[in-house]
Parts: C-alpha cells; structure tokens; sequence
C-alpha cells in the first residue's frame, strides 16, 4: 500500500489553463508567450486539438525560482 506521501510525489499534478497560469503569475497573455520564446518560462503541454495545459508542478517551482532570486537582488 503506498502512503500519501509517496502518490503526491509520483502524481504528476494537474494542468493550469492559460487563465489559470496568468492570475497565479501576475502576467499577461502577451508576457508569458514572449518568455516562452525567450526560454525563460515553463513550456505548455499539447491537451489534444488547439489546447494547451501547462503542469502546475512547474508553474509552482517558476514562481519559487522568481521569489528566491528576487530576494536573492535584493540584497
């Protein structure tokens, strides 16, 4: 039997659409289609069709990343 633990860890989450992703992040439509060309943001996941998701798991550890080096210039 597999603990709690151990299934959120094996759980790859859920997927954030694109309005989903813009009020978690604070940015725009416009801003994160630019990152995403620059590489400097999480690549979306092909859902079938014309959608897209991205992983909230990467979403969640972007953010992280942004707060730690904010934090880390502003010393």
């Amino acid at each position: 039997m597999t603990s709690v633990i151990e299934h959120k860890r094996r759980a790859p989450g859920r997927f954030l659409r694109l309005p989903e992703v813009m009020a978690r992040t604070g940015l725009s439509r416009s801003t994160i289609y630019v990152r995403l060309d620059q590489g400097r943001f999480p690549s979306p996941v092909s859902l079938g069709g014309r959608a897209v998701g991205w992983i909230e798991a990467e979403i969640d550890e972007w953010m992280r990343n942004r707060i730690a080096e904010s934090r880390n210039n502003a010393e």
